[in-house]
């Protein structure tokens, strides 16, 4: 049975980067009938916050990524040191006493040299015996672990391919630090054991830790999971990926009123494809996902690509679930959605032109909230020449039988009398009724507006 697992670190948000690794781990989990798990690896005390837990759990429900867990470090504790403990019993790990300015000496030492700075194993239990070395009052030990000093760590990574480390290039890591937490690498093996964890896809920033952490494994007489390290993902400029590329929380694209199923479609093929398919369902991703076909390159981010799938949703998406999603946005500008047209028809009459929730939001604003078009508008639109054709039309609307048709026949039939062209007359509608020269056709806009609105509007407009 597969098992994967996400594990953040509750110290930001949830960014592009880990939504893609939770993605893929939940796609790879779900194709196999297996199960992805949510561990939340909250042991830096220093930095993780509840609102960062918050954000997490938020991201993967919007995101639609369900989970087994979601499980806690800091809940673990005691497992760790016991498994720490076991090690240490027999033989693959000890106390080490060194102080920070022991190791800090040590550092500079060989940095002077020339050498690389790793610990010397100085409090391994052979050179303790001959040195007779005995722990030092009051210093709280770590407990480390006893690298094999000849070989090499060979594991054949699920996109990288067959990787090779010498164990002579591996130290004696910390498993245990003296405050009784857990460091990231004992840690993460712990739990992939307890959790059964088959499979681990994590970014390819982890490849250095991997040879560590399957070392533990043997130590442990436990067979390690396979592993996948997925290519970081750039900016558009070929830079690590930032906020000034786009690369925000992504609880904020939700704020800026991208779907989530774009985002997911667009996160799946940063690095992966299927062929050529560029648009597809969640359930597609499902079907065709697998490793062999991520890209051992790095992903380019391009927000603009993003917008336009995101685009593509909007125009197939539900009116009713659009309203839904639009709410928020109108009552946030101060707009009454209560009074005017059924928030559903303005959004199967705009929808086509918008690429996010809040743009659609914004173009609408004018069917639900006091119109004030800007004394600019007014003047270049709103001429002396075009106000007794204005003044006509307000007349004729009185009386117009008030939907789409008869609308536009009375817009014909003024500009016919007064020897006009549409856009001489359309455009200072468009500016008297919603404020704005962008808006769809004139007579469907009108009609969801209502004769009275538009009628209040008109006079307004001709009176300034």
């Amino acid at each position: 049975m597969v098992r994967t697992r996400f594990a953040p670190s509750p110290t930001g948000y949830l960014h592009i980067g880990g939504a893609r690794t939770a993605l893929f781990c939940w796609a790879f989990a779900k194709k196999r009938g297996g199960t992805f798990i949510l561990r939340i690896e909250d042991t830096d005390r220093e930095r993780s916050t509840q609102a960062s837990v918050q954000a997490i759990l938020d991201s993967m429900q919007w995101l639609g990524l369900d989970y087994e867990g979601p499980y806690y470090q800091m809940e673990r504790l005691e497992r760790y040191r016991a498994v720490a403990e076991q090690l240490v019993k027999h033989g693959h790990a000890y106390y080490d006493y060194a102080s920070k300015e022991d190791l800090d000496a040590l550092r500079e030492l060989q940095r002077s040299r020339g050498e690389k700075p790793r610990y010397d194993g100085r409090w391994r239990p052979e050179n303790v015996a001959r040195l007779k070395l005995a722990p030092p009052a009051g210093v709280a030990a770590v407990i480390r672990f006893k690298n094999p000093g000849e070989g090499a760590v060979t594991f054949n990574d699920l996109v990288k391919g067959p990787i090779t480390v010498a164990n002579s290039e591996l130290d004696d890591l910390v498993l245990m630090r003296s405050d009784g937490i857990p460091t990231y690498n004992f840690g993460v093996v712990v739990d992939d054991i307890d959790m059964q964890i088959t499979h681990v896809i994590r970014g390819d920033d982890h490849v250095s830790n991997t040879p560590r952490q399957i070392n533990v494994y043997r130590a442990l007489g436990v067979e390690a999971p396979q592993f996948a390290h997925v290519p970081m993902i750039l900016g558009q400029d070929g830079e690590r990926l930032s906020k000034r590329h786009g690369a925000v929380s992504v609880m904020q694209y939700q704020e800026e009123g991208y779907l989530p199923e774009a985002l997911v479609n667009y996160l799946a093929r940063l690095g992966w494809s299927h062929g050529d398919e560029e648009k597809f369902t969640r359930e597609k991703l499902v079907e065709w996902f697998d490793l062999g076909h991520i890209s051992k390159s790095p992903a380019r981010f391009d927000p603009e690509k993003l917008t336009w799938l995101n685009a593509q949703y909007i125009k197939e998406a539900d009116n009713v679930r659009l309203a839904e999603l639009t709410m928020p946005f109108l009552v946030a500008t101060g707009c009454d959605v209560t009074v005017g047209p059924r928030l559903e028809q303005v959004i199967a009459l705009m929808k086509e032109r918008v690429s996010t929730i809040k743009e659609l939001a914004a173009a609408i604003v004018y069917f639900y909230c006091p119109v004030e078009a800007s004394d600019e508008l007014m003047r270049q639109h709103l001429t002396d020449e075009i106000k007794p054709a204005m003044r006509d039309l307000r007349q004729r609307f009185g009386t117009t039988e008030w939907n789409r048709a008869k609308i536009n026949e009375t817009i014909k039939s003024v500009i016919g009398d007064h020897k006009l062209k549409l856009p001489k007359i359309a455009m200072p509608l468009r500016v008297a009724a919603t404020g704005t020269t962008h808006t769809p056709s004139i007579d469907a806009t009108l009609e969801l507006i209502g004769r009275d609105e538009v009628l209040a509007r008109l006079d307004k407009a001709l009176r300034g």
